[in-house]
């Protein structure tokens, strides 16, 4: 009998992870050894159990699905990353693949995509939801942005930063990405970390500051 794939799914919205685990549990050939909605957790599950795939949201609280993506490269760990996302931006799909990740697929695509991708992943391929196939292309020559702090930021922080030089609230800018506030306002607090910043003004401040780079 062959060996299961294991899979070990990192989404923080229960329903949709149901729906998704149930797909995943109709191929005899893959396992879900464990699930959780929070980044950290799913970090910690993935050091313990060692599983073959780790299917990560791209917007986990906690750690985010980047964030998971570079403690795996530093930590030298062994199981391949599938995104699942809403996000078609070049940006984060551009550097979801330069962290190594084998599969990029949109959330609304994943009850179709996600036996395929997972099939694929496992057997050492990519796999992108075919209406991104185009952004492979575009993946050299891309600008280098200016430094002040920016390109520490993942693609989902810059996106909200941008948001928030238009004077969104975090209300606000969770009701535009679909996201809960408090992702959107743990984003604030990692950002404001990354860019040395202090005050409940100065992230405001900074993102009007550099609009004009976002």
């Amino acid at each position: 009998m062959n060996k299961k794939i294991k899979i070990l799914m990192a989404e923080d919205h229960p329903i949709y992870r149901d729906g998704l685990r149930q797909i995943i549990l109709s191929d005899p050939a893959l396992e879900v050894v464990r699930e959780t909605g929070n980044g950290a957790e799913a970090l910690r599950l993935a050091r313990e159990l060692k599983p073959d795939i780790v299917i990560l949201d791209m917007d986990l609280p906690g750690l985010n699905g980047l964030e998971i993506a570079r403690a795996r490269e530093r930590e030298a760990l062994r199981f391949e990353i599938i995104f699942l996302t809403m996000y078609r931006e070049a940006d984060m799909f551009h550097e979801a693949l330069a962290l190594g990740a084998k599969g990029y697929v949109l959330k609304e695509r994943a009850a179709a995509d996600i036996l395929q991708c997972v099939h694929a992943v496992a057997a050492g391929q990519h796999h992108v939801s075919p209406s991104l196939s185009g952004l492979l292309v575009a993946r050299a020559g891309r600008p280098q942005r200016e430094a002040c702090g920016l390109e520490n930021l993942t693609p989902a922080e810059r996106r909200i930063l941008k948001l928030i030089a238009s004077d969104q609230t975090s209300k606000e800018i969770a009701e535009v990405l679909g996201l809960s506030p408090r992702t959107v306002e743990n984003h604030r607090t990692n950002m404001s970390a990354k860019l040395g910043l202090q005050g409940s003004h100065s992230l405001l401040k900074f993102a009007f500051e550099n609009r004009g780079k976002l």
